[in-house]
């Protein structure tokens, strides 16, 4: 096995396809077949299954991709540290949050400090943030809760509470605050079953012995504040989600109060790297206790 034959592999898998990893890595299409085809020879395994022009990975090329994806993301780790050893002046740190709301007061200090480092940031629900984060698809995740596994490190950003919003013409019940009896009767527009916010609140429901029904089930906070913008039905949020629109307005929950905590969290294999630690220690400079 070689080092050339396991990145030929990698750069296939990552990228989708043979032409897609000669030209990600400079080099001829046939060079990366002769590679892959050198590494399932010499022992004897499968790792795509090729049909006409798609190619697909067997289970066992998924399995060493887990590999070799852990592998060139420290071979990229050490290679930022030899080539910046003294300051932070180029690379890409790769954040993937449901909001970015939260990293708003960070992002601005941050990029003053670093201005060569370009910050991609994604969206993304709570599930696919930890996903992308085990799959080194992204450095830095911002997740709607602090996390007790060991495998992540974590920066609280901060606590707040669930409220309750509507269009401005939305007809309410008279009660204002609303409790979570009152949500029962009235058309939920929630969120996709994985999200945090509506786990929460449906759980917070149970307990008071109510069940919630959504009228309308959308994906992603923006598709939500859009439909009940229209006026078709209550959304809920934290209130550090809920921004500025003047076609909505928010309406408190009397309830005892339940709070959303949103985390920045990294794998804890991967808090030393320079830009993740970087970004997390500023982060730690806008702690909320």
């Amino acid at each position: 096995m070689r080092y050339v034959q396991l990145r030929a592999f990698h750069n296939v898998a990552v990228h989708g396809g043979f032409s897609k990893a000669a030209e990600a890595l400079s080099l001829s299409q046939p060079a990366i077949s002769d590679q892959v085809s050198k590494l399932e020879d010499e022992y004897d395994v499968l790792l795509f299954d090729r049909h006409k022009r798609q190619i697909k990975l067997t289970n066992f090329g998924e399995k060493l991709l887990e590999i070799t994806r852990r592998l060139f993301d420290v071979e990229r780790q050490a290679s930022e540290l030899l080539t910046e050893s003294r300051s932070l002046r180029s690379g890409t740190l790769r954040i993937v949050a449901d909001t970015p709301r939260h990293l708003l007061h960070i992002l601005g200090p941050f990029r003053e400090k670093y201005p060569g480092i370009l910050i991609s940031l994604r969206s993304a629900n709570s599930k696919e943030v930890v996903t992308q984060l085990f799959a080194y698809e992204a450095d830095i995740g911002v997740l709607g809760e602090v996390p007790s596994n060991r495998e992540f490190s974590a920066v609280k950003l901060g606590s707040t509470p669930l409220l309750a919003f509507a269009a401005k013409d939305f007809s309410l019940p008279i009660n204002n605050p609303l409790s979570i009896e009152d949500l029962a009767s009235l058309p939920l527009v929630l969120r996709e079953k994985s999200s945090k916010t509506r786990r929460i609140l449906e759980q917070m429901a149970r307990e008071r012995g109510i069940s919630l029904f959504p009228t309308i089930e959308a994906e992603g906070r923006e598709a939500v504040h859009e439909i009940v913008a229209s006026g078709a039905g209550v959304g809920i949020v934290s209130k550090a989600e809920f921004g500025f629109d003047t076609r909505l307005v928010e309406v408190a929950l009397s309830d005892a109060p339940v709070f959303m905590d949103e985390a920045l969290i990294c794998l804890t294999e991967r808090k030393n790297g320079k830009l993740v630690k970087a970004f997390m220690a500023m982060a730690e400079t806008f702690q909320i206790d």
